[in-house]
């Protein structure tokens, strides 16, 4: 078949896209990002769903033309303008250009009262007539979201925290398994199915499963009372912390359960796919990091913040060893400004990365040129910023996550 792929680009249109092509059918991967799709040798399409274009019919008609739909977009917070162009325009103008079958990757939970689960059911009435597949905790050899975050939480040191008493129920399915079910139901009569793996685990279990598979010893539990996990659940909203979030607090919260529909392909229990592998080391680097990688935003957001209050509340003679204007002061307390409250909402992390980099290599040079006897000051002077531009270097290595 020729399949156009909608949201190839994410955790699992990515899988999808893989096992389409694996299985011999001709894809379109359309994203809005497409440069690593087409390194992977994908044919791919750029398209931004939020666009006027993207939502009228007349730019799906020529991509549809004998061939099926996967929809894979969707999003997890964003305005309410970016929802209904996701969710309902450009679903809706595609299907009206589509004369095949299409299968719509929904999620289990859509009856939760939050702004993803409303506008799921929103993309579900749009696809009626047509396969829908709500699958629920989905797991592969790579991670994101919240698998990343249950990897995380599994590789601390010490203790496994698990939100309330953790005994919530989770059926995980592997991401080939979903993508063998997507490629199944095109040729299955309409209908919506639950997507799931065998085997049930409460997400204490869950946890020490996949702490055992990267290879660390037991760990006591840590049972987070619900306000408690909640709070941090807001905390880390207020700071785009990412893997403490109220949406995952609460998936955990309430578990992951689906009922695996009898009509689609059999899938692997979590025990025997998480175990068929071996973790490496660099498993337990990104279960790691992935609670570092804020850290490292917020360790930066707070010298940037410093910084900037030193420019802007300096005063003539503050810093004699540098014969430098005051208004500089004041320019680079601006600059550091801005660079500390957009790293406190994490607003463009690749670009901010790179102009923090910029900005610590003017500073070095500039106060090279300007006191170069800085570099053999007791207290590190100039040289505490090769550290800081390493660990800038991180954070802008982190910035990628999928």
């Amino acid at each position: 078949m020729r399949i156009v792929l909608v949201g190839a680009d994410g955790f699992i249109g990515r899988h999808i896209a893989f096992h389409l092509r694996a299985a011999g059918h001709e894809v379109l991967a359309v994203a809005r990002r497409v440069s690593a799709l087409q390194a992977m040798g994908f044919a791919t399409l750029q398209a931004d769903l939020t666009s006027a274009e993207a939502q009228d019919a007349a730019f799906w008609r020529p991509l549809l033309q004998g061939a099926a739909l996967i929809w894979c977009a969707g999003l997890l917070t964003g305005r309410e303008a970016a929802f209904r162009a996701v969710h309902e325009r450009a679903p809706r103008a595609a299907l009206q250009a589509l004369a095949g079958r299409a299968v719509l990757i929904s999620s289990v939970g859509v009856e939760a009262r939050t702004p993803f689960a409303r506008w799921r059911r929103t993309t579900e009435a749009v696809f009626v007539g047509q396969a829908i597949l709500r699958p629920g905790l989905v797991l592969a050899d790579t991670s994101y979201g919240g698998s990343s975050a249950l990897r995380a939480f599994a590789a601390l040191p010490w203790v496994m925290p698990v939100v309330g008493d953790g005994r919530q129920p989770f059926n995980p399915i592997h991401a080939e398994d979903l993508a063998a079910a997507a490629l199944a139901a095109l040729a299955l009569p309409p209908a919506l199915h639950e997507v799931g793996g065998p085997e049930v685990l409460r997400q204490d279990e869950l946890a020490a499963l996949l702490r055992r598979w990267l290879g660390l010893p037991p760990a006591p539990v840590l049972r987070l009372p619900l306000p408690l996990a909640r709070g941090l659940g807001r905390l880390g909203d207020a700071l785009c912390l990412g893997p403490l979030s109220c949406t995952t607090v609460e998936q955990l919260a309430a578990g992951v359960l689906s009922r695996p529909s009898a009509a689609l392909p059999p899938a692997w229990p979590v025990g025997t796919f998480a175990m068929r592998r071996p973790a490496g080391t660099q498993d337990l680097w990104a279960a790691r990091l992935y609670l570092v990688k804020p850290l490292v935003r917020l360790v930066l957001a707070g010298m940037w913040l410093a910084s900037a209050w030193l420019g802007l509340t300096a005063r003539p003679g503050d810093f004699p060893e540098v014969a430098a204007p005051l208004w500089l002061a004041r320019a680079g307390g601006i600059a550091d400004l801005c660079l500390g409250l957009a790293l406190l909402r994490n607003l463009w992390p690749k670009r901010l990365a790179q102009a923090q980099l910029a900005l610590v290599g003017a500073y070095t040079i500039g106060l090279t040129l300007l006191a170069p006897g800085l570099w053999a000051d007791p207290f590190g002077g100039l040289l505490k910023n090769l550290p800081v531009l390493a660990l800038i270097l991180v954070h802008l290595i982190l910035a990628e996550e999928r």
